[in-house]
């Protein structure tokens, strides 16, 4: 190894050794087994957010489930327009190969993304400097106006409606997907939503008839 490796690389590479150790050698067999393929029942899609790893808060071992993250964990509705669309693909992939059985959107709490859709800070800017960000969470605007409208753009409460929320569209647009549709119409394919907060560590779960979230029990 070289002389000069940063201090963030050299955390990480920490972290591999660890791993080699508690993680690698003590389950080779489950590893071994995992070289002949993946077959994960779930997929998750959840924030970039360096705070929500989907894999330590449903403690699952490796090839459980199937994971798709981005900012504010948003799903574009179904579209074929030119364009590389890397959600659409992750979906066609955990529905159509995988075979996955339940997909789970999954917010979170104090998540950036939903508060810049709310307060529109990045609204206005250019590719590079902002703009990819703005035209991502621009995904959101529909569902913000009445947000803002009712509780403004400054509040806590205001943030954590933003947040419900980009559950709620997220689902409302992957049933757009044929495959999807598909899936839900047959019974293969069960979609839910889910919401995780970083202030108390609770996962709550969303009524699929009213839309509102309650503690996992």
């Amino acid at each position: 190894m070289t002389e000069n490796v940063s201090q963030e690389l050299s955390t990480l590479l920490d972290g591999y050794r660890r791993f080699r150790h508690t993680g690698w050698t003590p389950h080779r067999e489950r590893w071994s087994k995992l070289r002949k393929g993946q077959q994960p029942e779930t997929m998750v899609i959840a924030c970039s957010d360096s705070r929500v790893d989907p894999a330590q808060i449903f403690d699952v071992d490796p090839g459980e489930i199937f994971v798709v993250r981005n900012v504010a964990a948003l799903v574009p509705p179904f579209e074929t327009t030119p364009g590389l669309h890397g959600v659409s693909a992750a979906l066609e992939f955990a529905v159509q190969v995988l075979k996955v059985k339940e997909i789970v959107v999954m917010g979170h709490g104090m998540c950036g993304g939903c508060k810049a859709a709310l307060t529109q800070e990045m609204h206005g800017t250019r590719p590079g400097e902002g703009g990819f960000i703005a035209d991502w969470i621009g995904l959101l605007d529909d569902a913000r106006a009445p947000i803002a409208e009712r509780l403004g753009t400054e509040s806590r409460e205001a943030e954590r409606e933003m947040e419900h929320a980009g559950v709620r569209v997220s689902l409302q647009n992957l049933r757009t997907f044929p495959c999807i549709q598909q899936g839900e119409r047959d019974g293969s394919l069960k979609l839910r939503g889910a919401f995780f907060a970083i202030s108390d560590g609770v996962l709550h779960l969303m009524d699929e008839g009213t839309g509102e979230f309650s503690p996992c029990t």
